[in-house]
Parts: C-alpha cells; structure tokens; sequence
C-alpha cells in the first residue's frame, strides 16, 4: 500500500479520489495523513480524515513527507502547488500534481529544472486518461484514419477547468502544441463563452470553447482522414483511469501519465491564448514568444474559489 500525504482539501478531488481509492483496494494506494493550511476548517479537515481513516494532520510539510510515500498536490491555486511539493521532492519522493499543472512561464522554468535534477512529477488531469480517448486513439490508423482536426468544449472558466479541456486535446493531439490564437466570444442571454485555435507540430489544429458562465460536459468532435468521431468524456470515470495510472507509476517506478513536457505544453499554449486575447488582437502567438511576465493568476483564482466554494467535508 502507498501511502499518500495530502496536501490542500481546497476541491472536490480529494473526496473523489478518496472514494474511488477506497472502492477499489487492488490499486494499493490510501490518503495517509493531510496537510492543509487553506480555507476549509478544521472540522471539515478532521472530517475527512477519520472519514478516510487517516493516520493524522500533520502539522508540516515536513512532516508529511516524511511520514509518506508520495505527496499529491490538490489545492486550487497552481501558483503554490511547487512549494507544497519541494519537501516530498528534496526526500526523493514522487508527487503528483493535480490540475492545472502549472500556471507560469516562470514556474514552467522551475519545473523543468527540477525534472533535470532528478524529479518524479506525475499529473495532471483526469480528462486525458478517459476511456473514450485511450478507445479512440487504439483504433488503428488504416481503420480510423489520420487526424486533422479536433474540437472540444468544456465550462467554466478560463484555465482552471478549462485545463481539463485542453489537457485531453493535448492527448488527442499526440504532438507537441506551436501556437494558439484567440479566435473570438460570444454573449447572449447572460451565457458567454470563448473560443481558441490551436496548431500543432504534426499538422493538427484543435480548438477549445469554454463557457465562462455554466458548466458544460467534455463533449469532442475528432475529424479525420477517414471519418468522424463525436464523444462525450465520462467525467465520473475518468478518475478511476488516472488512479490506476498514478498506482502503476508510483509501484513500478516507472511514469504511466504524460510526460512532464506534455503537461507543461498544455499551459503554453493556454498562455498563448490569452496573450492573442488580451494583447495581440487575436493574432496568432507561437509558445517560442512567450515571455516570463506570461501567466494565470493563481493567488486571484484561490480568492475567488474560496468566496464561492461550499462546504463539501461534512455529512449530507
């Protein structure tokens, strides 16, 4: 059994993937101890772990690695997520990094510094691992045909969910992103959403529409060579295909998630889309422009989240 330290019950992951740990005991992975210093009380964080029969809260980071195999980082503000793992990683122990995985082009640079000397991150989103996608890309080309282009929408706002999004149009892809551009909004009826195109190196181009107002499914149109393929992500198992990843990786201490440049390759890419939006007019931006003042807010997201996230750690 691995033994996990939490860190950060901000979402509704913890919970998930807590349950879903618990359902299936042949993947060998239990939350151990947690450490938060976020906005969830200490009744709901004593909660969750007598509900996951933890062995405690630790009061450190420190201390968590130390007393854990491998630290998982689900706390809602990306820009914090490397700090909470420096601990586990200076122990030589892997983490892994819930979604979004980065949110910087200068945390992109620490990343990858980390990973040369000798870091085991694994992540991110569960999306990429769905059935629908791993099903799809297993059909053999002469049957499917090559792909050109693919289209998926999601809700509900800018990068944190609509990371989600992305990293699946990442797997799809199966190649390194070049650039993406703002390609427009629309408004009515108090709903908004915005679109982005985005190319890659082997000639595909996919675009993501987010809905800024609602929650939408991971609905994706694949085009190809050959034929159509219209799916809707199964959002509820994905997280059992990510865990069986995370539980192989961590037992075999081999890496069954996305390399940690593909993971890193979604944010570009994301970050090219709101420097096209934002200060280019919609013009085309290749990640190769992007500049260390490129980034997603995560201390502004973790405010907003904690205004409007409700009480999940409880009895209902």
């Amino acid at each position: 059994m691995k033994k996990i330290g939490l860190v950060r019950m901000d979402t509704s992951h913890p919970f998930t993937y807590g349950r879903v740990m618990d359902e299936n005991p042949e993947l060998g992975l239990a939350y151990t101890m947690v450490y938060d210093d976020g906005f969830r009380t200490d009744e709901e964080v004593e909660w969750f772990v007598k509900k996951c029969g933890m062995e405690g809260r630790a009061k450190t980071i420190e201390e968590l690695a130390d007393k854990t195999d491998v630290g998982f980082i689900q706390g809602c503000n990306w820009d914090k997520k490397f700090d909470y793992a420096r601990p586990f990683i200076e122990r030589g122990k892997p983490v892994f990094i819930d979604k979004p995985f980065v949110g910087s082009v200068k945390d992109i640079a620490r990343v990858r510094e980390l990973v040369k000397n000798g870091a085991k991150i694994l992540g991110s989103s569960a999306s990429r691992y769905a059935h629908e996608i791993s099903d799809f890309l297993a059909l053999p080309v002469a049957e499917r045909g090559e792909i050109l282009s693919v289209n998926i929408i999601a809700g509900v706002d800018e990068f944190n969910y609509a990371s989600n999004a992305c990293e699946a149009l990442s797997e799809i892809a199966d190649s390194r992103a070049v650039s993406c551009r703002y390609i427009g909004s629309a408004e009515r009826d108090g709903g908004k959403c915005e679109l982005f195109c985005v190319r890659f190196e082997n000639g595909v181009v996919g675009t993501y529409c987010v809905c800024l107002t609602k929650w939408h499914p991971f609905r994706v149109t694949i085009m190809t060579t050959k034929t159509s393929c219209i799916f809707t992500i199964d959002s509820a198992a994905v997280y059992k295909s990510i865990l069986s990843r995370l539980s192989e990786s961590l037992h075999t201490d081999t890496v069954k998630t996305a390399d940690v440049e593909r993971l890193i390759n979604v944010t570009e890419f994301m970050l090219c889309g709101k420097r096209s939006r934002d200060f280019e007019n919609g013009r085309e931006v290749k990640i190769s422009e992007l500049s260390p003042d490129d980034y997603f807010d995560g201390d502004e997201f973790e405010r907003y989240y904690e205004a409007h996230a409700p009480m999940i750690y409880c009895d209902r």
